[in-house]
């Protein structure tokens, strides 16, 4: 499997990296399973595994340590802090206060003495970022963390942490982790140039846009349209443009002579920036059929094709794009707070 440089770390990534959200309480509950795919996927040349401490509320970061035991030196390791940890305010985000407590944490679920890369799951509003660059810079020094990343992490929030780190004589970050696929491409705008510019790495996840670029005929999402109806309910128009988009895009696949889920991978890693794209196989089925995926180039005449399917810089359902639709759930972040006594006098009136 080819190798590339993840930015400027010097540290040589596979093409194909093992995404780790669906072992364990999120998705396969099997970890002889997971384990056998963790496995599959290191003895088929993919050597960059990413996990997060909330998959699973922790047991996935356990699943991957036991996995990797007696393989862990060979392997470039990669986890995630941010989301919450528990009821408790202050277990997650972005402050010095959690990042200390959650390294260690996730250090101990993975039984190993480093992490590779650490990265930042998403932004925190609450939270200057000179806090954040200030610990984790301190981990990188203790020898705890070798690189550090960001996950969903919007442009002007890089170009933002990258000055801050320039002035404030922080580490950087060395890559990025966006949600990149056919189906959503706006990160191809801002993002992906950014990104590049600045010499990061990207590790591009969803690449098969959860399950609506499978060969399989169940429904994309399946068991996650009641609770996220926005993304995977056929009844919204958006995702009614998808699914039209898919069947064009299977045609394409088809009219090429391979599986949709290999021109979907073939797509992302046509990118300039993207370094390597993270799978996120369940079981060992899909495990296989993505690892034959690696590598696959698709032409200009299919890549011109696909523009015409999904524009540039275009996202078919605008809420596919995670970190504009994190911020923008968060009301106080675009309204302006309306006194009490102005409400009031306006009732009144």
């Amino acid at each position: 499997m080819e190798r590339r440089i993840l930015g400027d770390t010097g540290i040589s990534v596979s093409e194909l990296a093992l995404g780790t959200m669906m072992f364990g309480s999120w998705g396969n509950p099997d970890r002889r399973e997971a384990s056998t795919v963790i496995g599959m996927a290191l003895d088929a040349g993919v050597n960059l595994v990413d996990t997060a401490d909330i998959y699973g509320e922790g047991g996935t970061e356990e699943i991957v340590g036991e996995a990797l035991k007696g393989r862990r030196d060979d392997i470039v390791l990669a986890t995630k802090f941010h989301g919450p940890m528990g009821p408790d305010d202050n277990h997650r985000g972005n402050s010095r206060r959690w990042i200390m407590r959650a390294v260690e944490d996730s250090l101990r679920r993975l039984g190993t003495d480093h992490i590779d890369l650490y990265q930042v799951h998403g932004v925190d509003p609450d939270t200057d970022i000179d806090e954040t660059l200030s610990a984790l810079s301190d981990l990188v020094r203790s020898g705890k963390v070798r690189a550090i990343g960001t996950s969903n992490f919007p442009a002007d929030q890089l170009v933002e942490a990258r000055w801050t780190a320039e002035r404030r004589g922080h580490v950087h970050f060395r890559s990025e982790q966006p949600a990149y696929s056919v189906l959503s491409r706006s990160v191809e705008m801002h993002v992906l140039p950014t990104a590049r510019r600045h010499g990061m790495g990207v590790l591009a996840w969803g690449p098969l846009s959860a399950g609506w670029l499978s060969d399989r005929d169940a429904t994309p999402g399946e068991g996650r349209t009641v609770l996220e109806p926005q993304r995977f309910d056929p009844a919204v128009p958006a995702n009614a443009a998808k699914a039209r988009a898919v069947g064009r895009l299977r045609a394409l696949a088809a009219e090429a002579g391979m599986p949709l889920t290999h021109l979907a991978l073939g797509f992302v890693q046509a990118h300039p920036a993207v370094t390597s794209v993270i799978i996120g196989p369940r079981t060992v089925d899909q495990l296989t059929d993505l690892l034959a995926g690696a590598g696959t180039v698709l032409d200009d005449e299919v890549l011109d094709r696909i523009d015409e399917i999904v524009p540039p810089g275009s996202d078919l359902n605008p809420v596919d794009n995670h970190s504009v639709r994190r911020l923008l759930a968060d009301t106080a972040q675009r309204r302006r707070p309306v006194p009490r006594r102005s409400v009031r006098e306006a009732a009144r009136r």
